[in-house]
Order: structure tokens, then C-alpha cells, then sequence
């Protein structure tokens, strides 16, 4: 049975609970009139069929794919929640509530019951009960986006539909047989931001070009952009990067005018060593991506700024951002954790995964490192386990949740 430790005291739970209150209270107030019936229809930030909490509801999605088997696990309680068996999964992603089961023959959706939704200067924390939503269609290659509003799936062709987000939360079958499909194809994932779809469109050979459409799929900008063999793109608080071969292009949204700025390398970098997939916090504007076997690429979004920092042999990598550790995963099958403005080495784990794959095979993922606000997931396969790690106190390893299937692929929701 595992301990929780530094949970949170009650009396800040209830205070930021009230504040909360107070301060959709009074955006409620402000929006009724005074001569208005005495109590308003709906509450601010109100969701039906969900329960709102003063704090992140966070929840892992595990799955197998040698054996089809999925869990929910809920870090609130940790509990364990059996979902369906999903066979011929190879990977496993999310867009922060939905799980996307991706298989040979599409796209198994799951609502995570999980969620958070950003008013800027407030926050609402959401759970809700764990259902099947639907399938998606699209085999091997299919990349699935989405946001509040939208869900885009973009197969391996290039050819892209938009699902409301609305049709995921209903779950009901056939809900996601017909999304509206956008005009032409593209070099890499659609992806939502700003109320609008940002992609990637490529004239024969030439080098791909940022282009902007509206939520109906009318174009709307094409800021002047270069991208060389795109691979790897992340949403953050400053627009979205997209993974070009001389380092990343940022789109980034002010007052309606879309613009596309080249963050480059600095310095020539292999075609085996660069940038491709991107992990970092949801909302953090600090990026990571393994960069070759023994070094890990720190994007600074704020900055603009490339970092190459000098690790051993690295399985998985992540950061919460700025003031925290970068933590990978190293061969030896410890975490390290090393400072991101310096590069040394500042604390080391014991051994936590005794059978380290180094990269994704037919029926084994390689592990990931999952990063919240004050805590890091590393999912252990072989184990049948997963380490919750407090990422600011050395890597101590707060709590370890033993599970009855092998976790080789794992998402974070709830965030």
C-alpha cells in the first residue's frame, strides 16, 4: 500500500476553493442585471455531469499493446479504473482530456473524465466518469490535435478533418464518422490554436510553409515561413512550434495577426541528432527533445533560444520548465536530473527499471516521461509499475503504484 506524502493541507484547499467561488461569483454578478431573476440560470464555468475541485484531477491512460489491456489510473485516489481492451494498439496520445488509442485499423477515443479549462486569470479543475467516446478512422501515421473547441485528425497522406470537440464529449456511436474536411494535404499534423488551425503545405519538393485557416477550413493568412522536412510540433503559451531540420519554426498569434518566426539551431546539427518529437508541461514554454543518444535539445520558447545539454544514453526526457530539473532516463534505468541553465548532473535515482528498451518496438513502447506541476510519471513495463517522482526534492520517488498489466504506453490527462 503506498503513502502519499506533502499532500496538500485542508485549510488551502478550502481557502483557494472559496476564492475561487468569489471571483466567478463576481464575473457572474457583473454579467445579471439587477432587475434579473434571483438566481442565474447557469453558474460561471459550470459543466454538466462534472464535478469541479479546488485542484488538478490528474489521471494516467496505460495501455499494453501486447496484450490489448488498458487502465485508468486516478493520482486524486489511486484507484485503478479497467477499461476496454483495445488490441493492435502501437500508440497511445492525448490532448489533455482524451486518450487516442492508435492501431493498424484507426483511432480508439477515451474520455479520461479528466480536465482543466484556463480562464487566464483563473483556473477550473474537472472529473467526470471515464467512458468510451468512439473510433476515429485512420490507420498507421494518423495524428490526432485538438483543443477545447476542436479535434483535428490528420492522416499518414495528409489529409486532415475537423471533429467538434462537442461530438467527443457525447460519445454516442457514429458521433465521429463524418468530420468536415479540410482542402488540400499537409506536411504534418493540423494543428489548433488561437481559434484557428495551423498546418504545414508543401509545393512538390520545395520546403513546406506555414498557412492559417479558420475552424471552417478557409485560409485566412500564410505568414512568410520556411520549414525543411517538418517532424515534431507542441502548443505552448507563446504559439506553436513546429520541428524544422534547422531547428523550429514558432507561429504565434497577436491581436488577429498570425506570424511565423524561425528559431534555428545555432549550429550544425545531424540529421540523426535533431529535434523531432517535443515533451514538456502543458503550458510551459520550455521544450525537450532527445537530441542523438547522449544529449538532450532544451528549446527556451520565451528566449528563442536552443540549449544542447550533455547527458548519458537517453531513453526519455522532460521538464516542468523554467527553475526545475531537466529529468531523463538514462540506459542504466536511473533518472537523472540535470540543471537547465548550467547542464551538470544534479541528482541521480537509484535503478528504477531493471529492463530498459531503448526504442519502440512492434509490441513494447519505449518509456515516457510524463510532467505536471509538482510531479514527474515514469511508467516501468517490465515492473508492471509506476513511479510518481517530486521532481524539485532530488527525484525522490513519492509514490510507487503497482499495476496488473504491463504499462508500456502512458498519458497524462487532467492537466
Amino acid at each position: 500500500m503506498f503513502v502519499r506524502r506533502n499532500v496538500t493541507p485542508l485549510v488551502p484547499a478550502l481557502l483557494s476553493v472559496a476564492l475561487l467561488s468569489a471571483a466567478c461569483a463576481g464575473q457572474d454578478d457583473a454579467k445579471s442585471s439587477p432587475n434579473s431573476a434571483s438566481s442565474p440560470a447557469t453558474p460561471h464555468g459550470y459543466v454538466e455531469g462534472a464535478t469541479e475541485a479546488a485542484e488538478q484531477q490528474s489521471r494516467l491512460l496505460l495501455g499494453d499493446p501486447g496484450t490489448g489491456d488498458t487502465r485508468v489510473l486516478d493520482l486524486i485516489t489511486g484507484k485503478l479504473h479497467d477499461t476496454a481492451r483495445k488490441a493492435g494498439v502501437t500508440a497511445l496520445t492525448t490532448d489533455g482530456r482524451f486518450g487516442y488509442f492508435h492501431g493498424a485499423d484507426g483511432t480508439h477515443v477515451l474520455d479520461s473524465g479528466a480536465w482543466t479549462v484556463d480562464h487566464g486569470d483563473h483556473v477550473h479543475y474537472y472529473s467526470a466518469k471515464i467512458k468510451e467516446a468512439g473510433e476515429l478512422p485512420g490507420g498507421p501515421g494518423t495524428s490526432v490535435r485538438g483543443d477545447a473547441g476542436v479535434t483535428v485528425v490528420t492522416t499518414a497522406d495528409g489529409r486532415a478533418g475537423v471533429h467538434s470537440r462537442a461530438d467527443l464529449e457525447k460519445g454516442a456511436p457514429g458521433a465521429l464518422d463524418a468530420p468536415d474536411r479540410l482542402p488540400g494535404t499537409y506536411a504534418g499534423p493540423v494543428v489548433p490554436y488561437a481559434e484557428h488551425l495551423i498546418g504545414l503545405t508543401r509545393d512538390g519538393d520545395a520546403p513546406a510553409k506555414v498557412v492559417v485557416l479558420d475552424r471552417s477550413g478557409k485560409r485566412v493568412a500564410a505568414p512568410e515561413s520556411v520549414c525543411e522536412d517538418p517532424k515534431g510540433d507542441a502548443v505552448t503559451r507563446r504559439g506553436v512550434v513546429l520541428g524544422c531540420a534547422d531547428g523550429a519554426l514558432l507561429v504565434h498569434e497577436k491581436d488577429g495577426t498570425f506570424t511565423a518566426e524561425k528559431i534555428p539551431f545555432g549550429e550544425d546539427v545531424p540529421k540523426t541528432a535533431r529535434a523531432t518529437e517535443f515533451r514538456h508541461r502543458p503550458g510551459s514554454t520550455t521544450l525537450t527533445a532527445p537530441a542523438g543518444t547522449g544529449a538532450v535539445h532544451v528549446l527556451d520558447v520565451t528566449e528563442r533560444a536552443w540549449k544542447r545539454i550533455e547527458t548519458g544514453p537517453v531513453v526519455a526526457a522532460n521538464t516542468a520548465g523554467e527553475g526545475s530539473p531537466l529529468v531523463v532516463l538514462e540506459t542504466d534505468g536511473a533518472l537523472h536530473g540535470y540543471d537547465l541553465s548550467t547542464g551538470k548532473e544534479t541528482a541521480v535515482t537509484e535503478r528504477l527499471l531493471k529492463d530498459v528498451p531503448e526504442a519502440a518496438t512492434g509490441e513494447a513502447a519505449a518509456p515516457v516521461i510524463e510532467v505536471d506541476r509538482s510531479r514527474a510519471y515514469l511508467n516501468d513495463p517490465a515492473g508492471k509499475r509506476v513511479y510518481e517522482i517530486d521532481y524539485n526534492d532530488d527525484l525522490r520517488v513519492a509514490r510507487t503504484f503497482d499495476l496488473d498489466i504491463r504499462p508500456s504506453l502512458m498519458v497524462e490527462t487532467g492537466r
